[in-house]
């Protein structure tokens, strides 16, 4: 009895809270930046989900009591479809960094990880934590990863070499045959080494079905793509991502997986997604404008950025942190500054109204 007392109490006072505000408590959390808050700092796409999307999660809602293996499946049977694979060659995950973190962990431990030193690397770190070696690659002086250096690194003892295509910060593509020409090279050198490409921004890209290799998997080499409904679909907090790769490298990647039959809610926004093409094309052209946004706004003030295929334009400037200090005054978030690349800050592709802000205090900022 004083256990169901202290529920009814603890029930009574909830409700109370949420009508002291008129609003209910999953009204007042915060998914989403506070009011008057530009968030260019996280790579997200404010325009998503998609009116398809957001009618398949209250359609899918009543449903969530149920485990969704069967719904996981289907996506993966879509997904499969539209690239020319089977359903057993792509596995999903908890948005891409969860089959990124079961590829690092299954093979890893095998032997070392080369890789890049900046590109999205949670996974690498997560690696490292556990004990894999993880070995990073200068890049080129112009900023772009180099692949040369990295072929003349990778020895018998490499078990995987981890890229991402588009790149997470600098936003820098590699020409899909330039990939090609490296994984045929780094086949014949270390035969045993596997190549993994995060293809996070690949939609981004002005070529996406030439940037990619998903052809190499297609064709059975010992490539793992990944990918992610968070940047183009706009589904960064519904946490969908995922890998495709030959039978065998699935079937080892699989057993690291930390979740079990996938979001309800993310695998129905997911499934309609891929079908709402009006939003793709819609969601595609605010990022772009918006990413001339930050490019011409750099220009103006006679600071350098590299060419982005990306939500994000990484510019030159005295000090990165300096500058992410000064717009946070403004209640402008940008992204601080990666390691030893002070001089670089990321900005990302936020609301046009968002940008537009950014736009205007970039003067003030840089002067501070």
């Amino acid at each position: 009895m004083d256990v169901s007392r202290r529920a009814m109490i603890g029930m009574a006072s909830a409700a109370a809270a949420a009508a002291g505000t008129g609003r209910p408590a999953w009204a007042r959390a915060p998914f989403a930046p506070p009011a008057g808050i530009a968030q260019l700092s996280r790579n997200e796409n404010p325009y998503g989900p998609s009116p398809a999307a957001l009618a398949a999660m209250v359609e899918a809602g009543p449903a969530g009591c149920y485990y969704s293996n069967a719904a996981e499946e289907r996506l993966a049977a879509m997904i499969a479809e539209r690239v020319g694979l089977a359903p057993d060659q792509v596995l999903l995950g908890s948005g891409s960094t969860e089959v990124l973190n079961c590829a690092t962990m299954a093979f890893g431990r095998a032997g070392a990880i080369l890789a890049p030193e900046l590109l999205f690397d949670p996974p690498l770190r997560y690696a490292e934590a556990k004990g894999v070696t993880v070995r990073r690659v200068a890049l080129r002086p112009d900023m772009h990863i180099d692949l040369a250096a990295l072929l003349a690194a990778l020895g018998p003892d490499v078990r995987l070499v981890h890229l991402c295509n588009p790149n997470n910060p600098t936003g820098l593509v590699l020409p899909g045959d330039t990939l090609r020409r490296f994984i045929a090279e780094a086949r014949l050198k270390a035969p045993e080494a596997l190549i993994l490409v995060d293809e996070a921004y690949v939609e981004l890209a002005d070529d996406p079905a030439g940037t990619s290799v998903v052809d190499r998997v297609r064709a059975g080499d010992p490539v793992i793509v990944t990918r992610t409904f968070s940047k183009l679909h706009g589904l960064a907090g519904l946490r969908v991502g995922y890998a495709m790769a030959r039978r065998d490298l699935i079937a080892a990647m699989r057993p690291w997986l930390m979740s079990n039959g996938g979001n309800a809610a993310g695998l129905a926004a997911a499934m309609a997604s891929l079908d709402d093409l009006p939003f793709l094309a819609m969601s595609r052209a605010r990022i772009v404008e918006a990413r001339e946004m930050l490019l011409a706004a750099a220009r103006a003030q006679g600071r350098k950025t590299l060419p982005s295929a990306a939500n994000f334009v990484f510019m030159q400037v005295p000090d990165a942190e300096v500058l992410r200090a000064n717009l946070a005054r403004e209640g402008i978030l940008i992204r601080g500054p990666y390691g030893r690349f002070r001089q670089w800050a990321r900005v990302s592709c936020g609301r046009i109204e968002d940008v537009a802000r950014y736009v205007a205090a970039l003067p003030r900022a840089l002067a501070a």
